[in-house]
């Protein structure tokens, strides 16, 4: 690190925001992680709360990685890798692009990176800021992200393991890989919080007494999570692509090294193919949850015709002697005639009602119940026929 980097942690002229709480040294309140390897010696394990307190331990190392948690990217990352000699304007550039982004210029390299986490169904994606120079990997990231934990637990076995006689391109090509790598793992872990709903879901599904409405919401939700969640996993191939032949100045062009990185671009793919999966079951699912309602749409409307199948019976059976009746009431009937003109009603109800009966039968093939219903023109299933 030159003197103007040294100038730039220890404060730069200008208004810079203020952030409610600091430490001291002009920056807001942060926490910083790391591991850096001097030349011929052993790993040391780096932390701290400003880009100051590492100034000093860096400098001219042949491989260094610090990990900076802030309360704001934008603002206190740019500072942060302003501090370390990265261009002011490097991580706002990032952070312009749609979940993922890539800049390479030459000296200094920037990568964007989603952090997602998903809970139920409620999808929210992180900035993961990694700035690359010679011999040094800067990454950012806010505290709401827990992301790193484990490469930082085992970042000083992971450098001590690197050869020495290995070239420091490859060296930080393999430490960035695995940086990378260990995002990815904590992204892909989330496709589970959506298996898991969508069990649920199939459970519910199940249930006849479900609420239907809320659960075809549900599955419009969680499909809708599942396709922002793809959308991250192509915008972090197409970072991972920029990377996989070395054409980056900074980056290995070793083939050994760089088959980690298109090992990376496997991973995401095989991530892809998965959530893929999963769109289509939960198209699926939406398809059986239309098929139910149109179900019951066809059992409501079996019943309002068996209905009014009965009610023209009875309506017809009603008709003549009513018709009848009417007749009769002109005339004037006493004796035997009138216990005649009674018998001739009784006989024209029945007769009326068995004949209204058969000429809708020959018609309709009437159900037993309203959701075993037998369409038109095919043959009848009632007990004691045959098919």
């Amino acid at each position: 690190m030159d003197q103007a980097i040294s100038g730039a942690a220890n404060g730069v002229s200008g208004a810079e925001p203020k952030a409610p709480e600091g430490n001291g040294n002009g920056y807001a309140k942060m926490r910083a992680v790391g591991v850096t390897l001097p030349p011929g010696g052993r790993p040391i394990r780096l932390s701290g709360e400003a880009p100051v307190d590492f100034l000093g331990q860096v400098r001219d190392n042949s491989l260094t990685w610090l990990n900076f948690t802030v309360s704001d990217v934008e603002r206190d990352g740019t500072l942060v890798a302003k501090a370390f000699g990265f261009s002011e304007n490097l991580v706002p550039a990032l952070l312009k692009g749609y979940l993922a982004n890539f800049e390479d210029r030459d000296v200094e390299l920037g990568m964007l990176l989603p952090a997602v986490r998903i809970k139920k169904v409620e999808f929210e994606s992180f900035p993961l800021i990694i700035l690359v120079k010679k011999s040094f990997i800067l990454t950012i990231h806010q505290e709401d992200v827990f992301r790193l934990v484990n490469f930082s637990r085992y970042s000083e076995v992971f450098v001590k393991k690197l050869p020495e006689s290995m070239s420091s391109e490859d060296k930080l090509t393999l430490m960035l890989a695995r940086i990378i790598d260990e995002n990815n793992n904590r992204n892909f872990e989330q496709l589970r919080e959506i298996e898991d709903q969508a069990d649920w879901l199939s459970e519910a599904l199940v249930d006849a007494n479900a609420e239907r409405a809320r659960l075809g919401q549900d599955i419009y939700e969680m499909k809708h999570t599942l396709i922002v969640y793809l959308n991250t996993l192509w915008r972090t191939l197409d970072t991972l692509n920029n990377l996989r032949y070395g054409d980056a100045d900074l980056i290995s062009d070793n083939n050994k090294v760089l088959a980690k990185v298109n090992l990376l671009v496997e991973n995401v793919t095989q991530q892809i193919s998965l959530s893929e999966h999963m769109s289509e079951v939960l198209a699926s699912g939406l398809e059986v949850l239309q098929s139910i309602y149109n179900n019951q749409l066809q059992v409501l409307n079996n019943r309002m015709a068996l209905a009014m199948t009965w009610l023209t019976i009875l309506g017809t059976a009603v008709l003549v002697p009513n018709t009848l009746a009417t007749v009769g009431g002109m005339m004037s009937l006493e004796g035997s005639g009138l216990t005649w003109f009674l018998g001739l009603i009784g006989l024209a109800t029945v007769a009326s009602t068995i004949i209204a009966w058969w000429w809708v039968t020959k018609r309709v093939k009437l159900p037993v119940q309203a959701d075993k219903w037998v369409p038109p023109g095919s043959p009848s299933k009632r007990k004691g026929k045959g098919a």
